[in-house]
């Protein structure tokens, strides 16, 4: 016969699964956490919030994202977006547009977060020109690409951009006009004259003069 079971009262409840003792560090010696309490003798790891190091952090020598080479142009965090060409914007492409919206339907950023384009308006919309377009749609947007804004139109549309793109505009160095040199006129008084006699010269003619004399 099975043994008969126990009826369950409070003298007899256990655990579904044996207890594991919590580990209780800093007990004295003989609770076999004693003394250092696992964290060895002194170092960094041995002191208090030294597990709250930093991702990256490797014990103060030079990490390896600043070992490793960097690319082109401003990249520390607070130097971004820079420029026209980093600033961030949401791209939605022709082909949603045309899934989406109706042949003749107004475009704008309010019926783009209703239809589930774009979910808030804080980041400025761009249109890109992905897909084919065959309704008649009127767009208001940020942006538009190139490609997007000929589609548009080829379509029957209008493309409306909320802030006209900035034409950069290239710094020429004008050169520098090169003057005619003009032949210097000399006055009478500037008028080369004849150099004056040297000491050799004088004492060469007072020699000659002794001679013919004697």
């Amino acid at each position: 016969m099975p043994p008969q079971e126990e009826e369950l009262s409070l003298s007899n409840l256990k655990p579904a699964q044996p207890r594991r003792a919590r580990k209780r560090v800093g007990r004295g010696l003989g609770s076999g956490k004693g003394r250092y309490s696992g964290r060895g003798i002194k170092g960094q790891k041995a002191r208090s919030g030294s597990h709250n190091m930093r991702p990256g952090f490797e014990g103060g020598q030079m990490p390896i994202y600043m070992r490793l080479g960097k690319q082109r142009g401003p990249y520390s965090k607070d130097a971004m977006p820079v420029g026209p060409h980093r600033t961030a914007t949401i791209p939605v492409n022709l082909r949603d547009l045309e899934r989406v919206f109706d042949d003749g339907s107004e475009v704008t950023l309010e019926a783009l977060i209703e239809k589930g384009l774009i979910k808030n308006t804080r980041t400025d919309v761009k249109i890109l020109g992905q897909g084919e377009l065959k309704k008649k749609l009127t767009v208001t947007a940020h942006a538009f690409s190139a490609s997007a804004r000929e589609k548009i139109e080829k379509a029957g549309g209008t493309a409306n951009a909320l802030r006209e793109p900035v034409v950069k505009k290239r710094r020429t160095r004008k050169a520098k006009p090169v003057a005619a040199e003009e032949p210097e006129e000399t006055t009478e008084a500037e008028a080369p004259t004849d150099e004056a006699p040297t000491e050799e010269a004088t004492a060469e003619e007072d020699q000659q003069q002794r001679e013919e004399s004697e």
